[in-house]
């Protein structure tokens, strides 16, 4: 081998080092972008997804509120608790003003989700969803989520509030001996309108001479008037009743002590009253929370309609096994409420509204 090969030969050997130790010691390359983990919920990253609650009561009035403050804290606990998920709550805020007030509050402080939990607060959520397009917004009873007024970030739910009480009314009508039912209701509208019209209709096709009295009482938190009206439909002979909104608990307690039956709805009744507590029509408010969590994280605002229905879960029926029924009694309702459910599920059966 000549000289000027070996010499040739040894600095290609000496790049070919080089060069490979240079390729050892670079790190390798960052892995593109995963664009699916940028859509992730906030809480993912180590920041909590925000949730203000409005409500016109308290988280423990056994009826509207509280079915979906527990709604809250049930996605919470799912979610992996406050780390995850923050609430914030207001209660009490039945005034307009105070509520839009709370509501812009929440908004100004970076809340991903403002829920005003009433069809009395849509005016100022409308005006404070302008201001904050990137926040979401919800409200109810009602079907309106603001497109009409060119709003993009509001979400609006009304419960099918007609199933669950159209299998209340069948479970009723086989309670009452004397076939005398008494209804209390705030006012004829939204959810409370939908309940009743349904109970009716379930008394009425399950024992068709029943006489169902109903009641509105123009409010929904007052519970005196509540009381006041519960007694005067068992002053007129109804030995079951039933109601909705806030306001029942004086309805409640009123049949308490008259050994009347109840027929709770909203929310489960039967602590208020075990002896006479008999079913209750529950919302289930974790779906509903958890598709607009999952909503707003993809970019998708608001411009939903939420119904809740037996089908999805929405609803629930709760019997109370403590109440004082006959076992017998107590077989037949369950069965003629789960086959009424079944009808309803399966379309043979469409409750009033």
């Amino acid at each position: 081998m000549s000289r000027k090969l070996f010499v040739t030969l040894s600095l290609l050997l000496l790049v070919a080092l080089v060069a490979g130790a240079c390729t050892a010691a670079m790190p390798p390359a960052a892995p593109a972008a995963d664009t699916a983990a940028a859509t992730e919920p906030a809480a993912a990253a180590g920041t909590p997804f925000k949730i203000a609650l409005i409500m016109p009561s308290t988280t423990t009035d056994y009826s509207w509120s509280q079915s979906i403050y527990d709604g809250l804290k049930a996605v919470q606990a799912e979610m992996g608790g406050e780390s995850a998920m923050e609430i914030a709550v207001s209660e009490n805020l039945f005034q307009v003003a105070d509520a839009g007030n709370a509501i812009r509050d929440y908004a100004t402080n970076g809340y991903d989700l403002v829920i005003a939990h009433g069809a009395q607060y849509g005016n100022p959520l409308f005006e404070v969803a302008k201001d904050f397009p990137e926040t979401s917004f919800a409200w109810g009873t009602t079907t309106n989520t603001g497109a009409d007024e060119g709003l993009a970030n509001v979400f609006a739910y009304e419960p099918a509030a007609q199933e669950g009480g159209y299998l209340n009314g069948v479970a009723a009508a086989l309670l009452s001996e004397k076939n005398i039912i008494g209804v209390v209701g705030p006012v004829e509208a939204g959810d409370a309108k939908l309940y009743i019209n349904g109970f009716v209709d379930g008394v009425k096709a399950t024992e068709p001479d029943t006489k169902v009295n109903v009641t509105y009482t123009g409010n929904f938190g007052d519970t005196a008037l509540a009381a006041e009206a519960a007694n005067t439909q068992i002053k007129a002979g109804a030995d079951v009743l039933t109601g909705s909104a806030q306001q029942v608990v004086g309805s409640i307690q009123v049949a308490k002590d008259a050994g009347v039956f109840w027929l709770g709805s909203q929310s489960d009744q039967s602590p208020l009253a075990p002896e006479i507590v008999v079913v209750n029509q529950v919302y289930d408010w974790t779906k509903v929370i958890k598709d607009m969590i999952e909503s707003h994280n993809s970019g998708t605002l608001g411009g939903k309609v939420f119904t809740m229905t037996l089908n999805d879960g929405g609803q629930t029926t709760l019997f109370n096994d403590a109440a004082k029924v006959a076992p017998e009694k107590m077989a037949e309702i369950k069965t003629a409420v789960e086959a009424a459910a079944k009808g309803i599920q399966d379309g043979t059966i469409v409750p009033a509204q």
